[in-house]
């Protein structure tokens, strides 16, 4: 039997924040369609990443608050089946499209299922977890969707084409990460994890963040012009003020009171703004730079 407790740890609507990268990949698709925008959309969002979030909470057995989940429920023996089930289901979308595209969802889910498992464990070592969850939400993700979108295969992956875009999205992510740490750092020392926010330390992750947020907005910046895109490079700058806006001020309250500040509350506010208006931006690139609207007379 499935439980109400191993459903909410598959943290469904959590997937919102990782859609950037998936608008970002389908606004450089050169072989926009429908029903692969379809299938790789579910495969990723609806299952994909519900079942790497369900698989590290069986084994993270988490008390305190985790991304999506204020309050998260005791974990039962049924979730690491269905988020099996989800897996498989990710995998099977995937080779609707092609095999390489339901290769790429399985190397996606085996090293997203060796962050938590204990024979492994990634997460205890915060360099090594940081560049490894930043490199495989941004970049992989990014070249996987590509490839999907496209009916591509795995040479996509060392495409010019698909390594800038897709790095610069790594940037974000890899300044982002130590900011859903940073509320974590009695729970993570409870189980032995020295993550990467708990190393550098509840200032040290705001000033580490600060610096990648810094090169993320400069390579974006770097990578319109170079495309000639300079009207969608101040859209971009215009959706990054509130996230910077808000960063700065959750910042300022963290350099008075640490413990008091660097909260789940801070961080998922952080993630909700940068979700809202990064999805936003994205598709707006979409429509514009694939002209999808001109083609309907808009």
């Amino acid at each position: 039997m499935i439980t109400r407790s191993s459903i909410l740890h598959l943290r469904i609507p959590f997937s919102l924040f990782l859609m950037p990268v998936f608008l970002f990949a389908l606004g450089l698709t050169p072989n926009l369609n429908e029903s692969r925008l379809l299938y790789v959309f579910l495969a990723l969002h609806l299952f994909l990443y519900p079942s790497s979030n369900g698989y590290n909470s069986y084994y993270d057995k988490d008390t305190e608050s985790i991304g999506g989940l204020k309050k998260p429920p005791t974990v039962t023996k049924d979730l690491w089946a269905l988020s099996m089930v989800f897996f498989l289901i990710a995998i099977g979308l995937g080779s609707l499209i092609n095999w390489e595209f339901a290769s790429m969802i399985l190397v996606y889910g085996l090293v997203s299922m060796a962050y938590s498992h204990p024979s492994i464990r990634l997460k205890k070592y915060p360099w090594l977890s940081w560049l490894i969850a930043g490199l495989f939400q941004g970049y992989f993700t990014f070249a996987m969707a590509y490839a999907g979108l496209s009916d591509f295969g795995w040479d996509v992956i060392v495409k010019s084409h698909v390594v800038i875009p897709g790095f610069l999205t790594s940037l974000m992510l890899w300044g982002n990460y130590p900011l859903t740490q940073v509320y974590q750092h009695s729970e993570d020392a409870r189980r032995g994890d020295m993550t990467l926010s708990r190393k550098l330390g509840i200032i040290g992750t705001f000033s580490f963040s600060a610096l990648f947020f810094t090169l993320t907005g400069a390579g974006f910046g770097w990578y319109f012009l170079d495309k000639g895109l300079e009207p969608i490079l101040w859209v971009f700058l215009g959706a990054m003020a509130p996230i910077v806006l808000y960063f700065l001020i959750w910042f300022a309250f963290v350099r008075k009171q640490p413990d008091r500040y660097a909260t789940y509350s801070w961080a998922m506010g952080m993630n909700w703004i940068s979700a809202i208006v990064l999805n936003a931006f994205f598709i707006y690139f979409f429509l514009e730079y694939t002209q999808v609207m001109q083609v309907f007379g808009y």
